[in-house]
């Protein structure tokens, strides 16, 4: 059969860095005393009540209420009547205290846009909360709760990262509202990054049953600690259908230390490296045993990975001892770092396995949409512009290696309205060269051809 054409490009586009040979890799063989499968009629009948005993004290369950602004119909509005009128949504989620004078950690996704946090422990005691940092990119989000006027019971946040596949879980959370619920099952799978659920991130999978209500709650290991925080589920029905993911306790870990330590932001640190998965084509082409790894393409000048000597055509195979297979597992064990830490990063040069010391940083450059420049002549006029940088770029959820324009803002009725320009827009290329600073726009004229890049599609067209 022959090899797809997408799969000839990839091989293609990396034959610039040549073969290798690599000698087998010896596997590493794991005991551990402490996993053991029951044996006998007495060894299934164990309980995980002492575990539950242990953890579900310092799980909580979140009620967020939001105020909405409804727009009343314009035809309504023709004949005097139909005011804007408000609505409120209540959404409800799970969370787990993780500092006994308060603090706890839940999604983002179960506060975001709150006016009003209410948390219920399981004790049923009830506390008002307000928001100390939240992460969209993670999903995360740290809550403070108010008026606590003694110690309440905590999960250990256990970030060592030794779960494997098949080891036990408990998912404590409150589905569907109904009130706190334990269920159980295994870690399905590690390190899942291909899931749609956010370009950075790595999942733990569980077949636990997670519901809705469930977000936000506590994925618990046998030890009674917290490994995981409930995020999401793959479903077409909406309820479990044994396939659902939690963000592993190192982000979690991080986003917290980041909440009490006075930050409002997670600051996530680069590598500077950018590159595409090993697939079997191209592990074929450069003679490897087996795919593993990203194969490094461009290496930002400068920047942590330049310093650590790391070149294009690298394949970087793990962070920390953790194996990385894509862009996104990459990020992520680099964004468990605090800047200015030190990253062990294993890689194959030459068919040699060898292991680097790396410094990540912040993302250069400033991710202040305040600062936009507003075009006041030429086609482009109304438009608020800003030249990309890696900081910028990654705010903005895009590749942190794009160069070019971006339109911060665009003033209604303005001239780039009227021509179809878009907030976000990226301005690549003006009558065929590159775009890299806002003056080249200071006075694009009719019949000038312009190049953008539109939700990841590049469209080119004429002024008129």
């Amino acid at each position: 059969m022959k090899p797809s054409t997408l799969a000839v490009a990839a091989v293609l586009a990396l034959a610039a860095c040549g073969r290798s040979d690599p000698s087998r890799a010896q596997d590493e063989v794991f005991a551990d005393a402490n996993r053991v499968v029951p044996s006998d009629a007495q060894g299934m009948k164990s309980s995980f009540a002492p575990v539950v005993r242990s953890a579900a004290p310092a799980v909580v369950n979140i009620s967020a209420r939001t105020v909405q602004r409804i727009q009343a119909d314009p035809f309504f509005q023709m004949f005097g009547g139909g005011m804007p009128q408000q609505r409120v949504a209540e959404s409800i989620g799970s969370g787990v205290i993780v500092r006994s004078e308060g603090i706890v950690v839940t999604n983002n996704h179960v506060i975001e846009n709150a006016q009003q946090i209410r948390v219920t422990l399981n004790d049923r005691r009830e506390y008002s909360a307000t928001v100390v940092l939240a992460d969209e990119r993670s999903d995360i989000a740290v809550l403070k709760l108010e008026g606590v006027g003694e110690r309440l019971p905590t999960l250990n946040i256990d970030d060592r990262e030794q779960q494997q596949v098949g080891d036990l879980v408990l998912a404590i959370g409150n589905p569907f509202g109904v009130g706190q619920t334990v269920t159980n099952g295994i870690i399905s799978a590690l390190n899942r990054t291909e899931t749609g659920i956010s370009d950075s991130g790595s999942f733990i999978q569980t077949d636990a049953a997670i519901n809705p209500g469930n977000s936000g709650g506590a994925l618990v290991d046998m030890d009674g600690d917290l490994i995981g925080i409930n995020t999401a589920i793959f479903s077409r029905s909406g309820s479990s259908s044994g396939v659902g993911f939690a963000i592993p306790a190192s982000m979690v870990k991080r986003v917290v230390d980041s909440a009490v330590g006075g930050a409002t932001a997670v600051v996530r640190p680069w590598l500077g490296v950018k590159g595409q998965g090993v697939s079997a084509d191209i592990a074929r082409s450069l003679g490897l045993e087996r795919p593993q790894g990203l194969v490094v393409s461009d290496v930002y000048a400068n920047g942590p990975a330049a310093k650590a000597g790391i070149r294009e055509c690298d394949i970087i195979t793990a962070v920390d001892g953790q194996e990385v297979n894509d862009q996104g597992g990459l990020n992520f064990r680099v964004g468990a770092h605090d800047p200015n830490e030190t990253a062990e990063i294993t890689l194959l040069r030459d068919g040699r396995s060898q292991t680097v010391r790396a410094r990540v940083e912040r993302l250069p450059g400033n991710a202040d949409l305040e600062r936009a420049t507003t075009i006041s002549s030429g086609a482009l006029t109304g438009a608020q512009v800003l030249g990309l940088n890696p900081a910028l770029a990654d705010s903005l959820g895009g590749d942190p290696f794009a160069s070019g324009v971006i339109i911060a803002r665009i003033q209604r009725g303005s001239y780039a309205n009227r021509i179809g320009l878009q907030t976000g827009d990226l301005i690549v290329s003006l009558n065929g060269r590159a775009v890299t600073a806002t003056n080249a726009l200071t006075n694009v004229q009719r019949g000038d051809e312009v190049t953008i890049e539109r939700r990841g599609q590049r469209i080119t067209g004429r002024v008129r």
